[in-house]
């Protein structure tokens, strides 16, 4: 029985260790998708990856002081958490699958565009035009664009051409290349040669306030933004779902074991 509660015990500590990244793919989550203006899944990953450490602790200190219910919560608690996040990969890979960025000819930067992207995520900056005004107040006042001006490096339209913007910068800070606009400024254009070849090409300003910000190109911008945040902190997730799940089959079959060895010193 000793050797079993110590079997769990241990695997309960390093399922502590485990919740360790989830709760920093929620935190990293929080902190980069506030600078880029979004609110998509801010915290619950975080929470998630919160409950799941106090399930672990909770298995630790029945294991240890040989506490039956606090394991038997323990195994409860952490199969529900693990179903939910194996949950949480299934969706997040489902909605980020697509892409809306596509290469421009005599650009290193693409463009971005809204079919592209799944149902869901196009959704999430088109169906409610409230979301959409606070995302663009919020870019209007950060640093997405005006860092491009105040980069000295681009000197003339060609080394702006060839250099590599972020989503939001090429979808926010500057008008669609399918319009034809003459470089000015990273943030300044003139005269479209194809005002008609796509409706964001009425919607540029060269007001610092508003750039492509009612663009489609932008919220397409974010959107890539997103599903890039999301496919760096999968890796982090899947890595810990696997690693959750070998413990709790482990965790498991040590509190099984121990539960025949005192049945049978029970009845030897």
């Amino acid at each position: 029985m000793a050797v079993s509660n110590n079997i769990t015990a241990c695997v309960t500590l390093l399922a502590l260790i485990c919740a360790g990244p989830v709760i920093a793919s929620g935190v990293w989550f929080a902190s980069a998708q506030g600078d880029e203006c979004a609110r998509l899944a801010r915290w619950p990953v975080a929470i998630l990856g919160g409950l799941l450490l106090l399930s672990a602790l909770a298995g630790f200190v029945g294991a240890y002081w040989n506490r039956r219910g606090l394991l038997a919560f323990y195994l409860f608690a952490m199969a529900a958490l693990i179903v939910l996040l194996i949950a949480l990969l299934v969706f997040a890979f489902a909605v980020t699958r697509g892409s809306g960025a596509y290469p421009v000819l005599g650009r290193a930067y693409d463009d971005y565009r809204l079919d592209g992207f799944s149902m869901w995520l196009r959704g999430y900056v088109s169906d409610d035009p409230a979301r959409w005004e606070k995302i663009k107040a919020c870019l209007a006042v950060s640093d997405t664009c005006k860092k491009l001006q105040r980069q000295a490096a681009f000197v003339n339209a060609e080394q702006f051409y060839q250099s590599r913007l972020s989503p939001l910068q090429s979808g926010c800070c500057k008008p669609p290349s399918v319009c034809g606009y003459t470089y000015v400024s990273p943030t300044e254009w003139t005269s479209p040669a194809r005002p008609a070849a796509d409706p964001d090409c009425a919607l540029w300003s060269n007001h610092p306030g508003e750039l492509c910000y009612e663009c489609e190109s932008c919220k397409a911008g974010l959107l890539e933004a997103l599903r890039d945040q999301w496919h760096k902190a999968n890796i982090a997730l899947v890595v810990a779902t696997v690693c959750l799940v070998f413990l709790y089959l482990i965790g498991c079959s040590a509190y099984k074991n121990a539960q025949a060895a005192a049945f049978f010193r029970h009845y030897k």
